[in-house]
């Protein structure tokens, strides 16, 4: 086997660099950042077309960018978000075989404290609560409709997330609150195709429990909040994991349609 000549830099080692000073300008520039063409990526960089090329493949496999060929071609850039970091979150727990049950445990330790800092933010009377209030009364209007009832009162748990002011917080909780969303949305929709959904008196209740939320976060009551919350959300899962706890936590929604059938194997 012939060795590589001295001094001489691996094509893949080249395209490693160039793909982390890339990685580093998508991540410090603003929403607008676009990526310059592979040409001027090649005079910028100095390397050659199948190195930019490797780079770019790189970054695509990180979600940072999606690479489209053709005549039109080009690299379009992806900044980082709640749902990228959710996907790469549950990848991991998938990797781990992490059942429904746990992310569930993980959820009602985690989530109920965002409710308790949405109480106390001292413009919630302008920013928190007409979103929230907004989304129950839409929720209130889908009580027939399984599926849609679901989608629009995980809305609800996204909106708290959502409007909790510590960063880190807001990142990690959502992350979670994605997975569970994505399999509780395929558990209402394989119910629904099987004629099970719970009943419309459930989801009355559902909405009964936000809308005492929202008064809760109105006044303020961060620590009665929190507690309601707990409740709520422990209530909320108990419904889908009484079939499928068993279940592995998957990273897309389309995967969760077979973690909740797994899961269904085991529970009924």
């Amino acid at each position: 086997m012939t060795a590589p000549k001295r001094g001489r830099v691996p094509q893949r080692r080249i395209a490693e660099t160039v793909a982390a000073e890339l990685r580093s300008r998508i991540l410090a520039g603003d929403e607008n950042y676009r990526l310059p063409t592979q040409d001027q990526l090649v005079q910028d960089f100095g390397v050659s077309y199948p190195s930019i090329r490797e780079a770019l493949r790189i970054l695509e496999t990180e979600g940072l960018v999606t690479v489209r060929r053709g005549n039109v071609g080009g690299a379009e850039v992806h900044r980082p978000d709640e749902t990228s970091a959710a996907y790469h979150l549950g990848l991991a727990l998938q990797g781990a075989r992490v059942t429904l049950g746990d992310l569930a445990a993980g959820l009602r330790m985690l989530e109920p404290l965002c409710a308790a800092e949405c109480a106390t933010r001292p413009d919630r009377a302008e920013t928190v609560v007409p979103a929230l209030v907004e989304n129950v009364d839409r929720s209130a209007e889908l009580i027939d409709d399984g599926v849609a009832f679901t989608h629009t009162a995980r809305e609800f748990h996204d909106l708290i997330v959502s409007f909790t002011p510590n960063l880190t917080v807001r990142y990690v909780v959502s992350s979670l609150v994605a997975l569970w969303s994505a399999q509780e949305q395929a558990w209402a929709e394989s119910l629904t195709r099987r004629g099970e959904y719970p009943s419309p008196g459930e989801a009355t209740e559902a909405v009964r429990a936000h809308r005492r939320l929202v008064k809760d976060i109105e006044a303020g009551r961060a620590e009665h909040a929190e507690k309601l919350y707990r409740a709520h959300l422990a209530a909320t899962q108990e419904l889908v994991l009484e079939r499928f706890e068993g279940g592995v936590v998957t990273a897309s929604p389309t995967g969760a349609r077979p973690a909740v059938q797994s899961g269904a194997n085991t529970r009924i």
